[in-house]
C-alpha cells in the first residue's frame, strides 16, 4: 500500500499494525527461507527453458532432484513454479487414419513392458504443414527405455520413409536378437513389400495391432502426442528444413538424452539404458 502512494501512517491504521513494525520488516535483511526460494526459482527457470518450456512441476523436479542433486520437495517446486508463472504443457489426444490392410497378427496384445532393450520396437509416422508444406516424420521407439532408435524425414509419405528408419534403428541397434518384434499399425507404408522385406532380412518380427484401434499401439501414439505438444503446435513453421532441424533436435537431444520420463522412473532414456542394461549386452 505504501509503495502505490498512501500514507504509511493511514495504513498501518487502517490494518491495526505498529508503524515502527512496518519500517523494521522494510529494512529487515532477506530470511535464509527466501534467499533459498529466490536461488530455487533461478534453477527452476533455468529448467523449464532448457525443456523448450514443456516441463511441468513433476519433471522440473525431477531434474533439480536427479539431475542436479538438489533436494527440495514437490509441494514448493509446485509454488515456486506458480510464483513465477511458469507450466508445463498439457497433453493432446492425435486423429488417427483407419486403413483397411491388414497383414501380420498381434504378437504384442497391447503389453509394452520389455526387461531387455531390442525386444519390442514399435513405429509410426506423423505429418505436420510448413508454408511450404507437410512434412514427414516416421519414428522406430524401444519400448523398454522409450529411446527413439531409429527416425526419417521427408516431404512425402512414402514406403521409403518407413524403411530408411527402421534401417537406422538396424544399423544403430546390431547385432539384434532374434525374435525382436517390430510392431505398427495397419498403414501401407509398413504393410509395403520394401518395409516388410527389410525386417524379416534382419531377423525382425512384424507385428500388427487391430485396424482404428490407438491402444494397440499406444507408446507410439503417446509418444507422438507429446511431440505435437511440446514441438509442432507450438509455433508456424515457415520452411520444411526449419521443421526438419527442429524434429531432430528434439529426438536425437531432447528427447533421447534430456527428457525425464514418467515411465522410467524420471530417468532420460540414456540413462535407464545404461542403469537397466547389463555391460555385456
Amino acid at each position: 500500500m505504501a509503495s502505490e502512494g498512501l500514507p504509511v501512517q493511514h495504513a498501518c491504521r487502517v490494518l491495526g499494525v505498529a508503524e515502527s513494525g512496518f519500517y523494521e520488516w522494510r529494512s529487515r535483511p532477506a530470511s535464509p527461507r527466501a534467499l533459498r526460494h529466490a536461488w530455487l526459482t533461478e534453477q527452476i527457470q533455468a529448467i523449464h527453458t532448457a525443456s523448450f518450456g514443456t516441463y511441468g512441476a513433476r519433471r522440473v523436479h525431477a531434474e533439480l532432484r536427479l539431475g542436479h542433486g538438489i533436494l527440495v520437495g514437490h509441494g514448493a517446486v509446485e509454488l515456486l513454479m506458480r510464483r513465477a508463472g511458469l507450466a508445463g504443457l498439457p497433453g493432446r489426444k492425435r486423429r488417427r487414419h483407419v486403413h483397411e490392410t491388414a497383414f501380420s497378427s498381434d504378437l504384442v496384445d497391447r503389453n509394452f513392458t520389455r526387461p531387455a532393450p531390442n525386444q519390442l520396437w514399435v513405429t509410426d509416422i506423423t505429418e505436420h504443414p510448413t508454408r511450404e508444406g507437410k512434412v514427414y516424420c516416421a519414428v522406430v521407439l524401444d519400448v523398454h527405455s522409450r529411446r527413439v532408435v531409429g527416425w526419417s524425414i521427408d516431404s512425402s509419405q512414402t514406403a521409403a520413409l518407413a524403411t530408411n528408419a527402421l534401417s537406422m534403428a538396424i544399423g544403430n541397434r546390431s547385432p539384434l536378437p532374434a525374435g525382436t518384434v517390430i510392431h505398427s499399425d495397419h498403414g501401407v507404408q509398413f504393410t509395403s513389400w520394401a518395409f516388410t522385406r527389410r525386417a524379416k532380412e534382419s531377423g525382425l518380427v512384424p507385428s500388427m495391432g487391430s485396424i482404428g484401434d490407438c491402444y494397440d499401439n499406444a507408446v507410439i501414439e503417446s509418444f507422438w502426442g507429446r511431440v505435437q505438444t511440446e514441438l509442432l503446435n507450438r509455433r508456424r513453421w515457415r520452411t520444411r528444413i526449419e521443421l526438419a532441424n527442429a524434429l531432430f533436435e528434439y529426438l536425437e537431444i531432447f528427447h533421447n538424452r534430456r527428457r525425464r520420463h514418467s515411465a522410467l522412473g524420471m530417468l532420460t532414456p540414456i540413462e535407464y539404458e545404461k542403469l537397466h542394461t547389463p555391460a555385456t549386452a
